[in-house]
């Protein structure tokens, strides 16, 4: 296995395992986090994304764990196009992973829990206002900004290594905290994509339907904005 491959996957993996399971904690019923709020849900991802992108560096890749993140490194010839498939394959093979060890290791709460929603957004992100058109912009905005914000901390050799971990990880926390209202914040198709695939496919009690027709936004969204911050790093920066 590539050292590309298994930082991806391996990476991805604890973003969703971590990210995902401080969901898990905050909304899921009975779990000693309960009901304890947006705070620790964008604090939680910000450690999700530290441990993740520190991991994957470490490990030989390049930190990416993001799709959007791999296609605005790629349109700007700051990454081989070769790899651009094994790099995203990493990250959906590794999103789906860790979306199963958050199912083993909160399976009692799931039962004990009614809201099939609520187990759905364990997994994958909802508008709590559903606009297709101002979905779909809050996740553009947001993603620029994260990609944006990647590109410059990467500078000048475009990789992202183990010192980058924390700005990146502070990055998300900001982006949570002032962005992440409308939509639950994505900016990532592997992370959002991979999970709601296992929980359509997997036997999760008495869980609901996988809403498939807000599924593309968390996916298209994220791509668009990555490549959106990539242009403009070109142009202007």
């Amino acid at each position: 296995m590539s050292a590309d491959f298994l930082g991806e996957f391996i990476g991805t993996m604890l973003l969703v395992l971590l990210g995902d399971g401080v969901v898990a904690n905050v909304i899921l019923n009975r779990t000693k986090g309960n009901n304890s709020g947006w705070i620790v849900i964008t604090f939680g991802w910000a450690i999700a994304v530290f441990t993740g992108v520190f991991t994957s560096t470490k490990l030989g890749s390049e930190g990416h764990l993001n799709p959007a993140v791999t296609l605005a490194m790629t349109y700007l010839e700051k990454f081989d196009v070769e790899k651009v498939g094994v790099y995203i394959g990493a990250q959906f093979a590794g999103a789906f992973v860790g979306a199963f060890l958050v199912w083993i290791s909160y399976y009692k709460h799931f039962e004990v829990t009614d809201d099939k929603a609520v187990k759905l957004g364990v997994f994958s992100t909802a508008p709590n206002i559903r606009n297709p058109v101002a979905n779909m912009l809050t996740e553009i905005v947001g993603t620029f900004v994260l990609v944006l914000g990647v590109l410059l901390m990467a500078k000048p050799e475009m990789k992202l290594g183990p010192l980058d971990a924390l700005p990146v990880g502070l990055l998300i926390l900001g982006l949570g905290l002032s962005l992440g209202g409308p939509t639950g914040y994505s900016l990532n198709p592997a992370r959002d994509l991979a999970p709601r695939i296992f929980h359509a496919i997997f036997p999760i009690p008495n869980k609901g339907g996988s809403d498939w027709n807000y599924a593309w936004i968390p996916v298209l969204g994220p791509i668009i904005g990555g490549m959106i911050a990539a242009f403009v790093s070109q142009r202007f920066l």
